[in-house]
């Protein structure tokens, strides 16, 4: 009865080992998912824009109101201050108050311009994003490159082993040439050398993934070693795809855009503005209770007062001028190297497609004579070793030139901001 408990709970903890093994797979979406939702910089950002929005709701603020009190027209004398029959004192004692009424459209533009600050900042989100998410793909497209150099080199081990074992057996026998045997031994240190350089490879990509997911660096997670490699042929890289999608070159609009507001606010600066004041008096010694009410207005469109707005609206022209060759000169790079790297990728997909249909097939098939006619001792084991190698070189440069293919798709994705 004992005896099945415990093998009821060694179960239950396979199983319990098993799930978390398999909750702990993710697919790159799940990854761009994270990154989206909980890399510190997107909090840096949403702070930022909810910073100016909740500034913008000051747009539309008065001048504050002037209070004074003091004295008015009073001599220093202070006997002149007190009745002398019928002669009333000198001098009052003032209270005053004073209230400007800014220019409605003045206050609609300084609405407009500081509602549309934010829009810049969401835009650099954007593409700071598109960085990340992208060095997200680089990393996880490395690990699967990386897997796939483990299993050949799993198999190159079992290669290896047999090679070995049987030589020392064929050499006690007086088959075999020592040579071709530490020439195997050699390989196969090498072939553990590169198991664990690849495993710590590994390792670093899955740091950096959980870095950038915002999680503990050493939280272990696998990855799925699906890939896809995009076909771009049907893809026009012009100014309008970048328009429509980088969000660099958006939120260049958005600063032309603000440029124009803020020239609308330094243009309706100039308009006047009108004003109130007024004055109560209580005059000393028996002096008559007296005010004054006056009407102010300011006009900043005098030409002393003016300058500084004039050379602000000439300034945002000409810097509005430089963003808009800032963004032609960028569609332009773009563009160049997103044809660049199109037909670079083609390159390396008929490459890919080279060594999938010819080149591996006909050395694994090298490889199987020589193994089969070593095992039917009509070839010595520098022959097949020989054979090996050749399908090993082969092996691993094909998984470099898909590493390179991938890295090539992810900076057009990068280029284009396809996330």
């Amino acid at each position: 009865m004992l005896k099945s408990k415990r093998i009821l709970l060694s179960l239950v903890v396979i199983l319990t080992v098993t799930t978390d093994i398999e909750a702990q797979k993710m697919k790159l979406e799940a990854i761009v998912d994270s990154i989206k939702s909980s890399h510190p910089v997107v909090k840096m950002y949403d702070n930022e824009i909810r910073s100016m929005d909740e500034a913008a709701k000051g747009a539309r603020s008065w001048m504050p109101p002037q209070l004074g009190f003091g004295q008015f027209m009073t001599p220093y004398d202070v006997r002149l201050w007190h009745r002398e029959g019928d002669i009333p004192g000198m001098g009052s004692v003032m209270f005053s108050g004073e209230q400007m009424f800014p220019n409605r459209k003045k206050l609609d533009a300084d609405e407009r311009y500081m509602k549309a600050m934010s829009s810049v900042e969401k835009e650099k989100k954007n593409a700071t994003l598109n960085e990340l998410i992208n060095d997200a793909k680089q990393y996880y497209f490395e690990w699967i490159i990386l897997k796939k150099k483990l299993v050949i080199l799993s198999e190159n081990e079992k290669i290896l082993d047999f090679m070995i074992k049987n030589a020392e057996i064929r050499y006690k026998n007086g088959l075999e040439k020592i040579s071709a045997y530490y020439k195997a031994k050699a390989a196969l240190g090498d072939v553990k050398n590169m198991q664990l350089m690849f495993e710590s490879d590994i390792l670093e990509k899955r740091i950096r993934l959980n870095a950038l997911m915002n999680r503990n660096a050493m939280i272990a997670f696998d990855i799925d070693t699906m890939y896809t490699l995009n076909d771009y042929s049907n893809i026009v890289f012009d100014s309008t795809l970048f328009y429509n999608n980088r969000s660099d070159l958006k939120s260049l609009d958005q600063e032309i855009n603000l440029n124009r507001l803020k020239q609308e606010t330094e243009k309706t600066a100039l308009k006047p503005q009108f004003g109130i004041r007024f004055d109560n008096m209580i005059g000393f010694g028996g002096q008559p209770l007296q005010y004054t009410i006056m009407g102010m207005v300011r006009i900043p469109m005098a030409k002393w007062s003016s300058k500084m707005n004039l050379s602000n609206i000439e300034s945002l022209k000409w810097k509005t001028y430089a963003i808009q060759s800032q963004k032609s000169m960028l569609v332009n790079e773009y563009s160049g190297m997103a044809y660049g790297m199109k037909n670079e990728l083609d390159l390396k997909k008929k490459q890919l497609k080279i060594f999938e249909e010819s080149i591996i097939p006909a050395l694994k098939n090298y490889y199987k004579t020589m193994q089969l006619g070593y095992e039917q001792n009509t070839e010595e084991l520098f022959m097949l070793y020989d054979a090996w190698e050749k399908l090993n070189m082969k092996h691993l440069e094909y998984i470099e030139l898909l590493n390179q293919a991938l890295r090539i798709q992810v900076t057009i994705e990068r280029i284009v901001e396809k996330n």
